[in-house]
C-alpha cells in the first residue's frame, strides 16, 4: 500500500492544501445512490463557486485526493494527489470522480480504517500548508477501529477532519436515522470530526448529495475571515 501511494503522489510543490474526499460504498449505499454520490462530487467541484476558489489567480493551488471506503481495509484510490493547477486539472478530477465503477464490494462501515488510509495518503501529499480530510457517510462505524480514538493518533495532529451526514432512503438503512439525519449528524460531531474549523454539514438523502457537497465545498476550501458570520443552517428537511 506504501509503495502504492508513493508511486501516486506528484513531486512536491507550493500547494495552500491538501484536500481528501473519501466517499461512503459500504453496503447501505446501492447503486443509485453511489451515482449520485460520485457525481454530485465532481458536480460540485466544477460548480462557479468552487471552480473559483480553487483556481483564484495568484493562489497557490489545492491538492485534491479522492477514494471509496467501506470495510475494513476495503479502500479504492479514485484520484491519486492532483494538483488544482489549472482548469484542465479540475476537469480530469472531476470527470475520474464521476465516472469510476462502484467497487464489487458490500463491506461494512469502518470510519476509523477510511481515517488511517487518509492519513497514509497524506505522508505523501505535495507538501500542502492545511490539511483536510472530507468523509462522507450514511451509517455508524460498526467495524474496526473507533473512528474517536483514530482521530487522536499522532499522525493526524494539525488536521481538519470534516464530515457529511447522509441520511439512507433504502427501508433497511440505519434504522435509527430512518425519520432524521440529526442523529447522525450527531454522531460524527461526537465520534469523527476533529481538528481546526471541523464540521459537520447535512444532506437529507442522496438526492440532495451534490448541494451538500457543494456547501462543505465552499466552507472547506474559502479562507476564515475574521468577524464572518456562521454559515447558515441547511434548510429544513422536505419531509
Amino acid at each position: 500500500m506504501a509503495a502504492l501511494l508513493l508511486l501516486a503522489a506528484p513531486a512536491a510543490a507550493e500547494c495552500r492544501q491538501a484536500l481528501i474526499l473519501a466517499l461512503d460504498v459500504s453496503a447501505s449505499v446501492n447503486a443509485t445512490e453511489y451515482r449520485l454520490q460520485a457525481e454530485g462530487t465532481a458536480t460540485a467541484l466544477m460548480s462557479p463557486a468552487v471552480r473559483d476558489i480553487l483556481l483564484e489567480p495568484g493562489a497557490p493551488p489545492v491538492a485534491l485526493a479522492a477514494f471509496l471506503w467501506s470495510g475494513v481495509g476495503e479502500h479504492t484510490l479514485v484520484l491519486p494527489w492532483r494538483l488544482i493547477d489549472g482548469p484542465a486539472a479540475l476537469e480530469t478530477a472531476a470527470a475520474r470522480i464521476a465516472t469510476v465503477p462502484r467497487p464489487p464490494n458490500d463491506g461494512q462501515t469502518a470510519i476509523g480504517s477510511a481515517m488511517l488510509f487518509a492519513e497514509a495518503l497524506l505522508t505523501v501529499n505535495p507538501g500542502c500548508e492545511v490539511l483536510t480530510i472530507d468523509i462522507s457517510g450514511d451509517g455508524e462505524n460498526n467495524a474496526g477501529p473507533l473512528p474517536e480514538v483514530v482521530r487522536l493518533r499522532p499522525g493526524l495532529a494539525g488536521v481538519t477532519i470534516n464530515a457529511l451526514a447522509v441520511r439512507g432512503d433504502l427501508p433497511w438503512d440505519h434504522e435509527d436515522f430512518r425519520t432524521h439525519v440529526g442523529a447522525l449528524s450527531l454522531y460524527f460531531g461526537e465520534r469523527v470530526i476533529h481538528g481546526p474549523g471541523a464540521f459537520v454539514e447535512r444532506a437529507w438523502d442522496y438526492r440532495d448529495f451534490e448541494a451538500a457537497m457543494t456547501r462543505k465545498l465552499l466552507r472547506e476550501l474559502a479562507p476564515p475571515l475574521l468577524g464572518a458570520p456562521a454559515p447558515p443552517a441547511p434548510p429544513a428537511s422536505p419531509g
